[in-house]
């Protein structure tokens, strides 16, 4: 979406008064300077699925008050307001959140396609953001995030919690001891609920009264309502498939692992089985990256194609590595005139520990901190930058039919 599409739809349904810029307490004050003991005031944009475990992590901070929340769903916000003991204020329109000065801080847990408007506008006002992954559902609105944080000097996080966790951190110093040897490749496999077309054609629906549909839409192209577009990771217009939804997670750990933090992929293929809905991302594809030292594949298929259903597999000189939430396995290569340099390992997690709600804690604990020191957060604007660009670069090719290269000095992809 256009810098000029974006102002055309603020202006147009802009209500009253103008985004004021703030700096928070935490960045106030001088030589000598003191974080204060009062609790940092967050917001949240986006009280969907996604926020209802996020809120539980944000709940244990001692440190932490959320005052405010907004959604475009007027049901889902007075639902889960009424989670709170203490009095929140709720919204419909989240830039009545960023002219508050009260508030240091907020949560973008939206569609994707609003991830680029609500974080530049928060970073502008002043305000740190934990942001959910992917950055955003293009390249260049992942570009406008990455700048207005560095520009403004902003606290992000992004929402890859699988950093935090830690027996991904194992792994990945397993990977860089050397364990496996030279990486020289990873695929990884994911099974996807994404693609399934809607009936066609499309029926126009009445919106409910209870749902702005026009602020839903903001910055993407318009559309008569149906009630499917609501289930939106599927629509290239909001976000991007299984690829943008899990494959960030796992592309965030290949790049942990084998040192890639701040690097991009060179080269992206992607081959596909058409959707015969051309709004949607389809289900069935591989995509294919080349780095510097190592070659990745991004395989997704509706239905599991091996044991190992969900997650990357790291293939090194000496061994085989997989990890995913509900744990890892270690092989070492082995075979005739080949001999084992290490043993074979099997680590299960606990059923109770696969749903990571112990990741949340620790990864929203370290911006809050952050907020508080002004360090860079685990998984900050560059890394999340980095962790999202396979997956919208992927996104993209398998839009456009086209293989890409990436342009490191002007950031943007090049179709070869």
């Amino acid at each position: 979406m256009s810098n000029l599409n974006r102002r055309d739809f603020m202006k147009k349904t802009l209500v009253s008064g103008a985004v004021v810029s703030v700096v928070p307490r935490y960045v106030l004050g001088g030589t000598g300077y003191t974080p204060p003991s009062e609790k940092i005031q967050v917001a949240v944009i986006g009280t969907g699925n996604r926020m209802n475990i996020l809120i539980q992590a944000f709940n244990k901070q001692p440190d932490c008050a959320t005052v405010a929340l907004c959604d475009v769903d007027n049901t889902r916000l007075t639902q889960f307001a009424a989670k709170f003991s203490d009095k929140v204020d709720t919204y419909e329109d989240y830039r009545r959140i960023i002219e508050r000065k009260d508030i240091d801080a907020v949560v973008v847990a939206t569609p994707d396609h609003w991830h680029a408007p609500m974080t530049v506008d928060a970073c502008e006002a002043g305000k740190d953001v934990y942001l959910e992954k992917p950055i955003s559902n293009t390249i260049p609105a992942a570009v406008q995030i990455l700048e207005a944080a560095q520009k403004h000097k902003r606290v992000v996080q992004l929402g890859t919690q699988q950093r935090s966790w830690p027996h991904f951190q194992e792994c990945a110093r397993m990977i860089q001891d050397g364990l496996i040897g030279d990486v020289t490749q990873v695929i990884v496999n994911h099974v996807s609920r994404y693609g399934r077309s809607r009936p066609q054609p499309a029926q126009p629906e009445q919106v409910p009264e209870d749902f702005n549909w026009e602020m839903f839409q903001g910055p993407a192209p318009r559309h008569p309502y149906e009630s499917a577009r609501r289930r939106w990771r599927s629509y290239y217009d909001y976000g991007g498939g299984g690829i943008t939804d899990w494959g960030v997670h796992f592309i965030d750990i290949v790049h942990m692992a084998l040192g890639y933090d701040v690097q991009a992929p060179t080269f992206t293929a992607a081959a596909s089985m058409p959707n015969p809905d051309p709004e949607l991302v389809p289900g069935t594809y591989t995509i294919s990256y080349k780095y510097d030292d190592f070659v990745m594949s991004f395989v997704s298929a509706t239905r599991p194609t091996t044991e190992i259903s969900r997650g990357p597999s790291f293939y090194g000189m000496k061994g085989y590595l997989f990890v995913n939430r509900a744990g890892y396995i270690i092989r070492p290569t082995s075979g005739r005139g080949v001999e084992a340099s290490f043993e074979a390992k099997d680590f299960l997690l606990d059923d109770s520990v696969t749903s990571g709600r112990a990741a949340h804690d620790v990864h929203v604990r370290n911006w809050m901190d952050c907020i508080k020191s002004r360090q860079k957060p685990t998984c900050n604007v560059e890394v999340g930058f980095y962790s999202s660009l396979p997956p919208l670069l992927g996104r993209q090719a398998i839009q456009e039919g086209r293989a890409l290269t990436w342009d490191p000095m002007t950031k943007t992809a090049k179709r070869v």
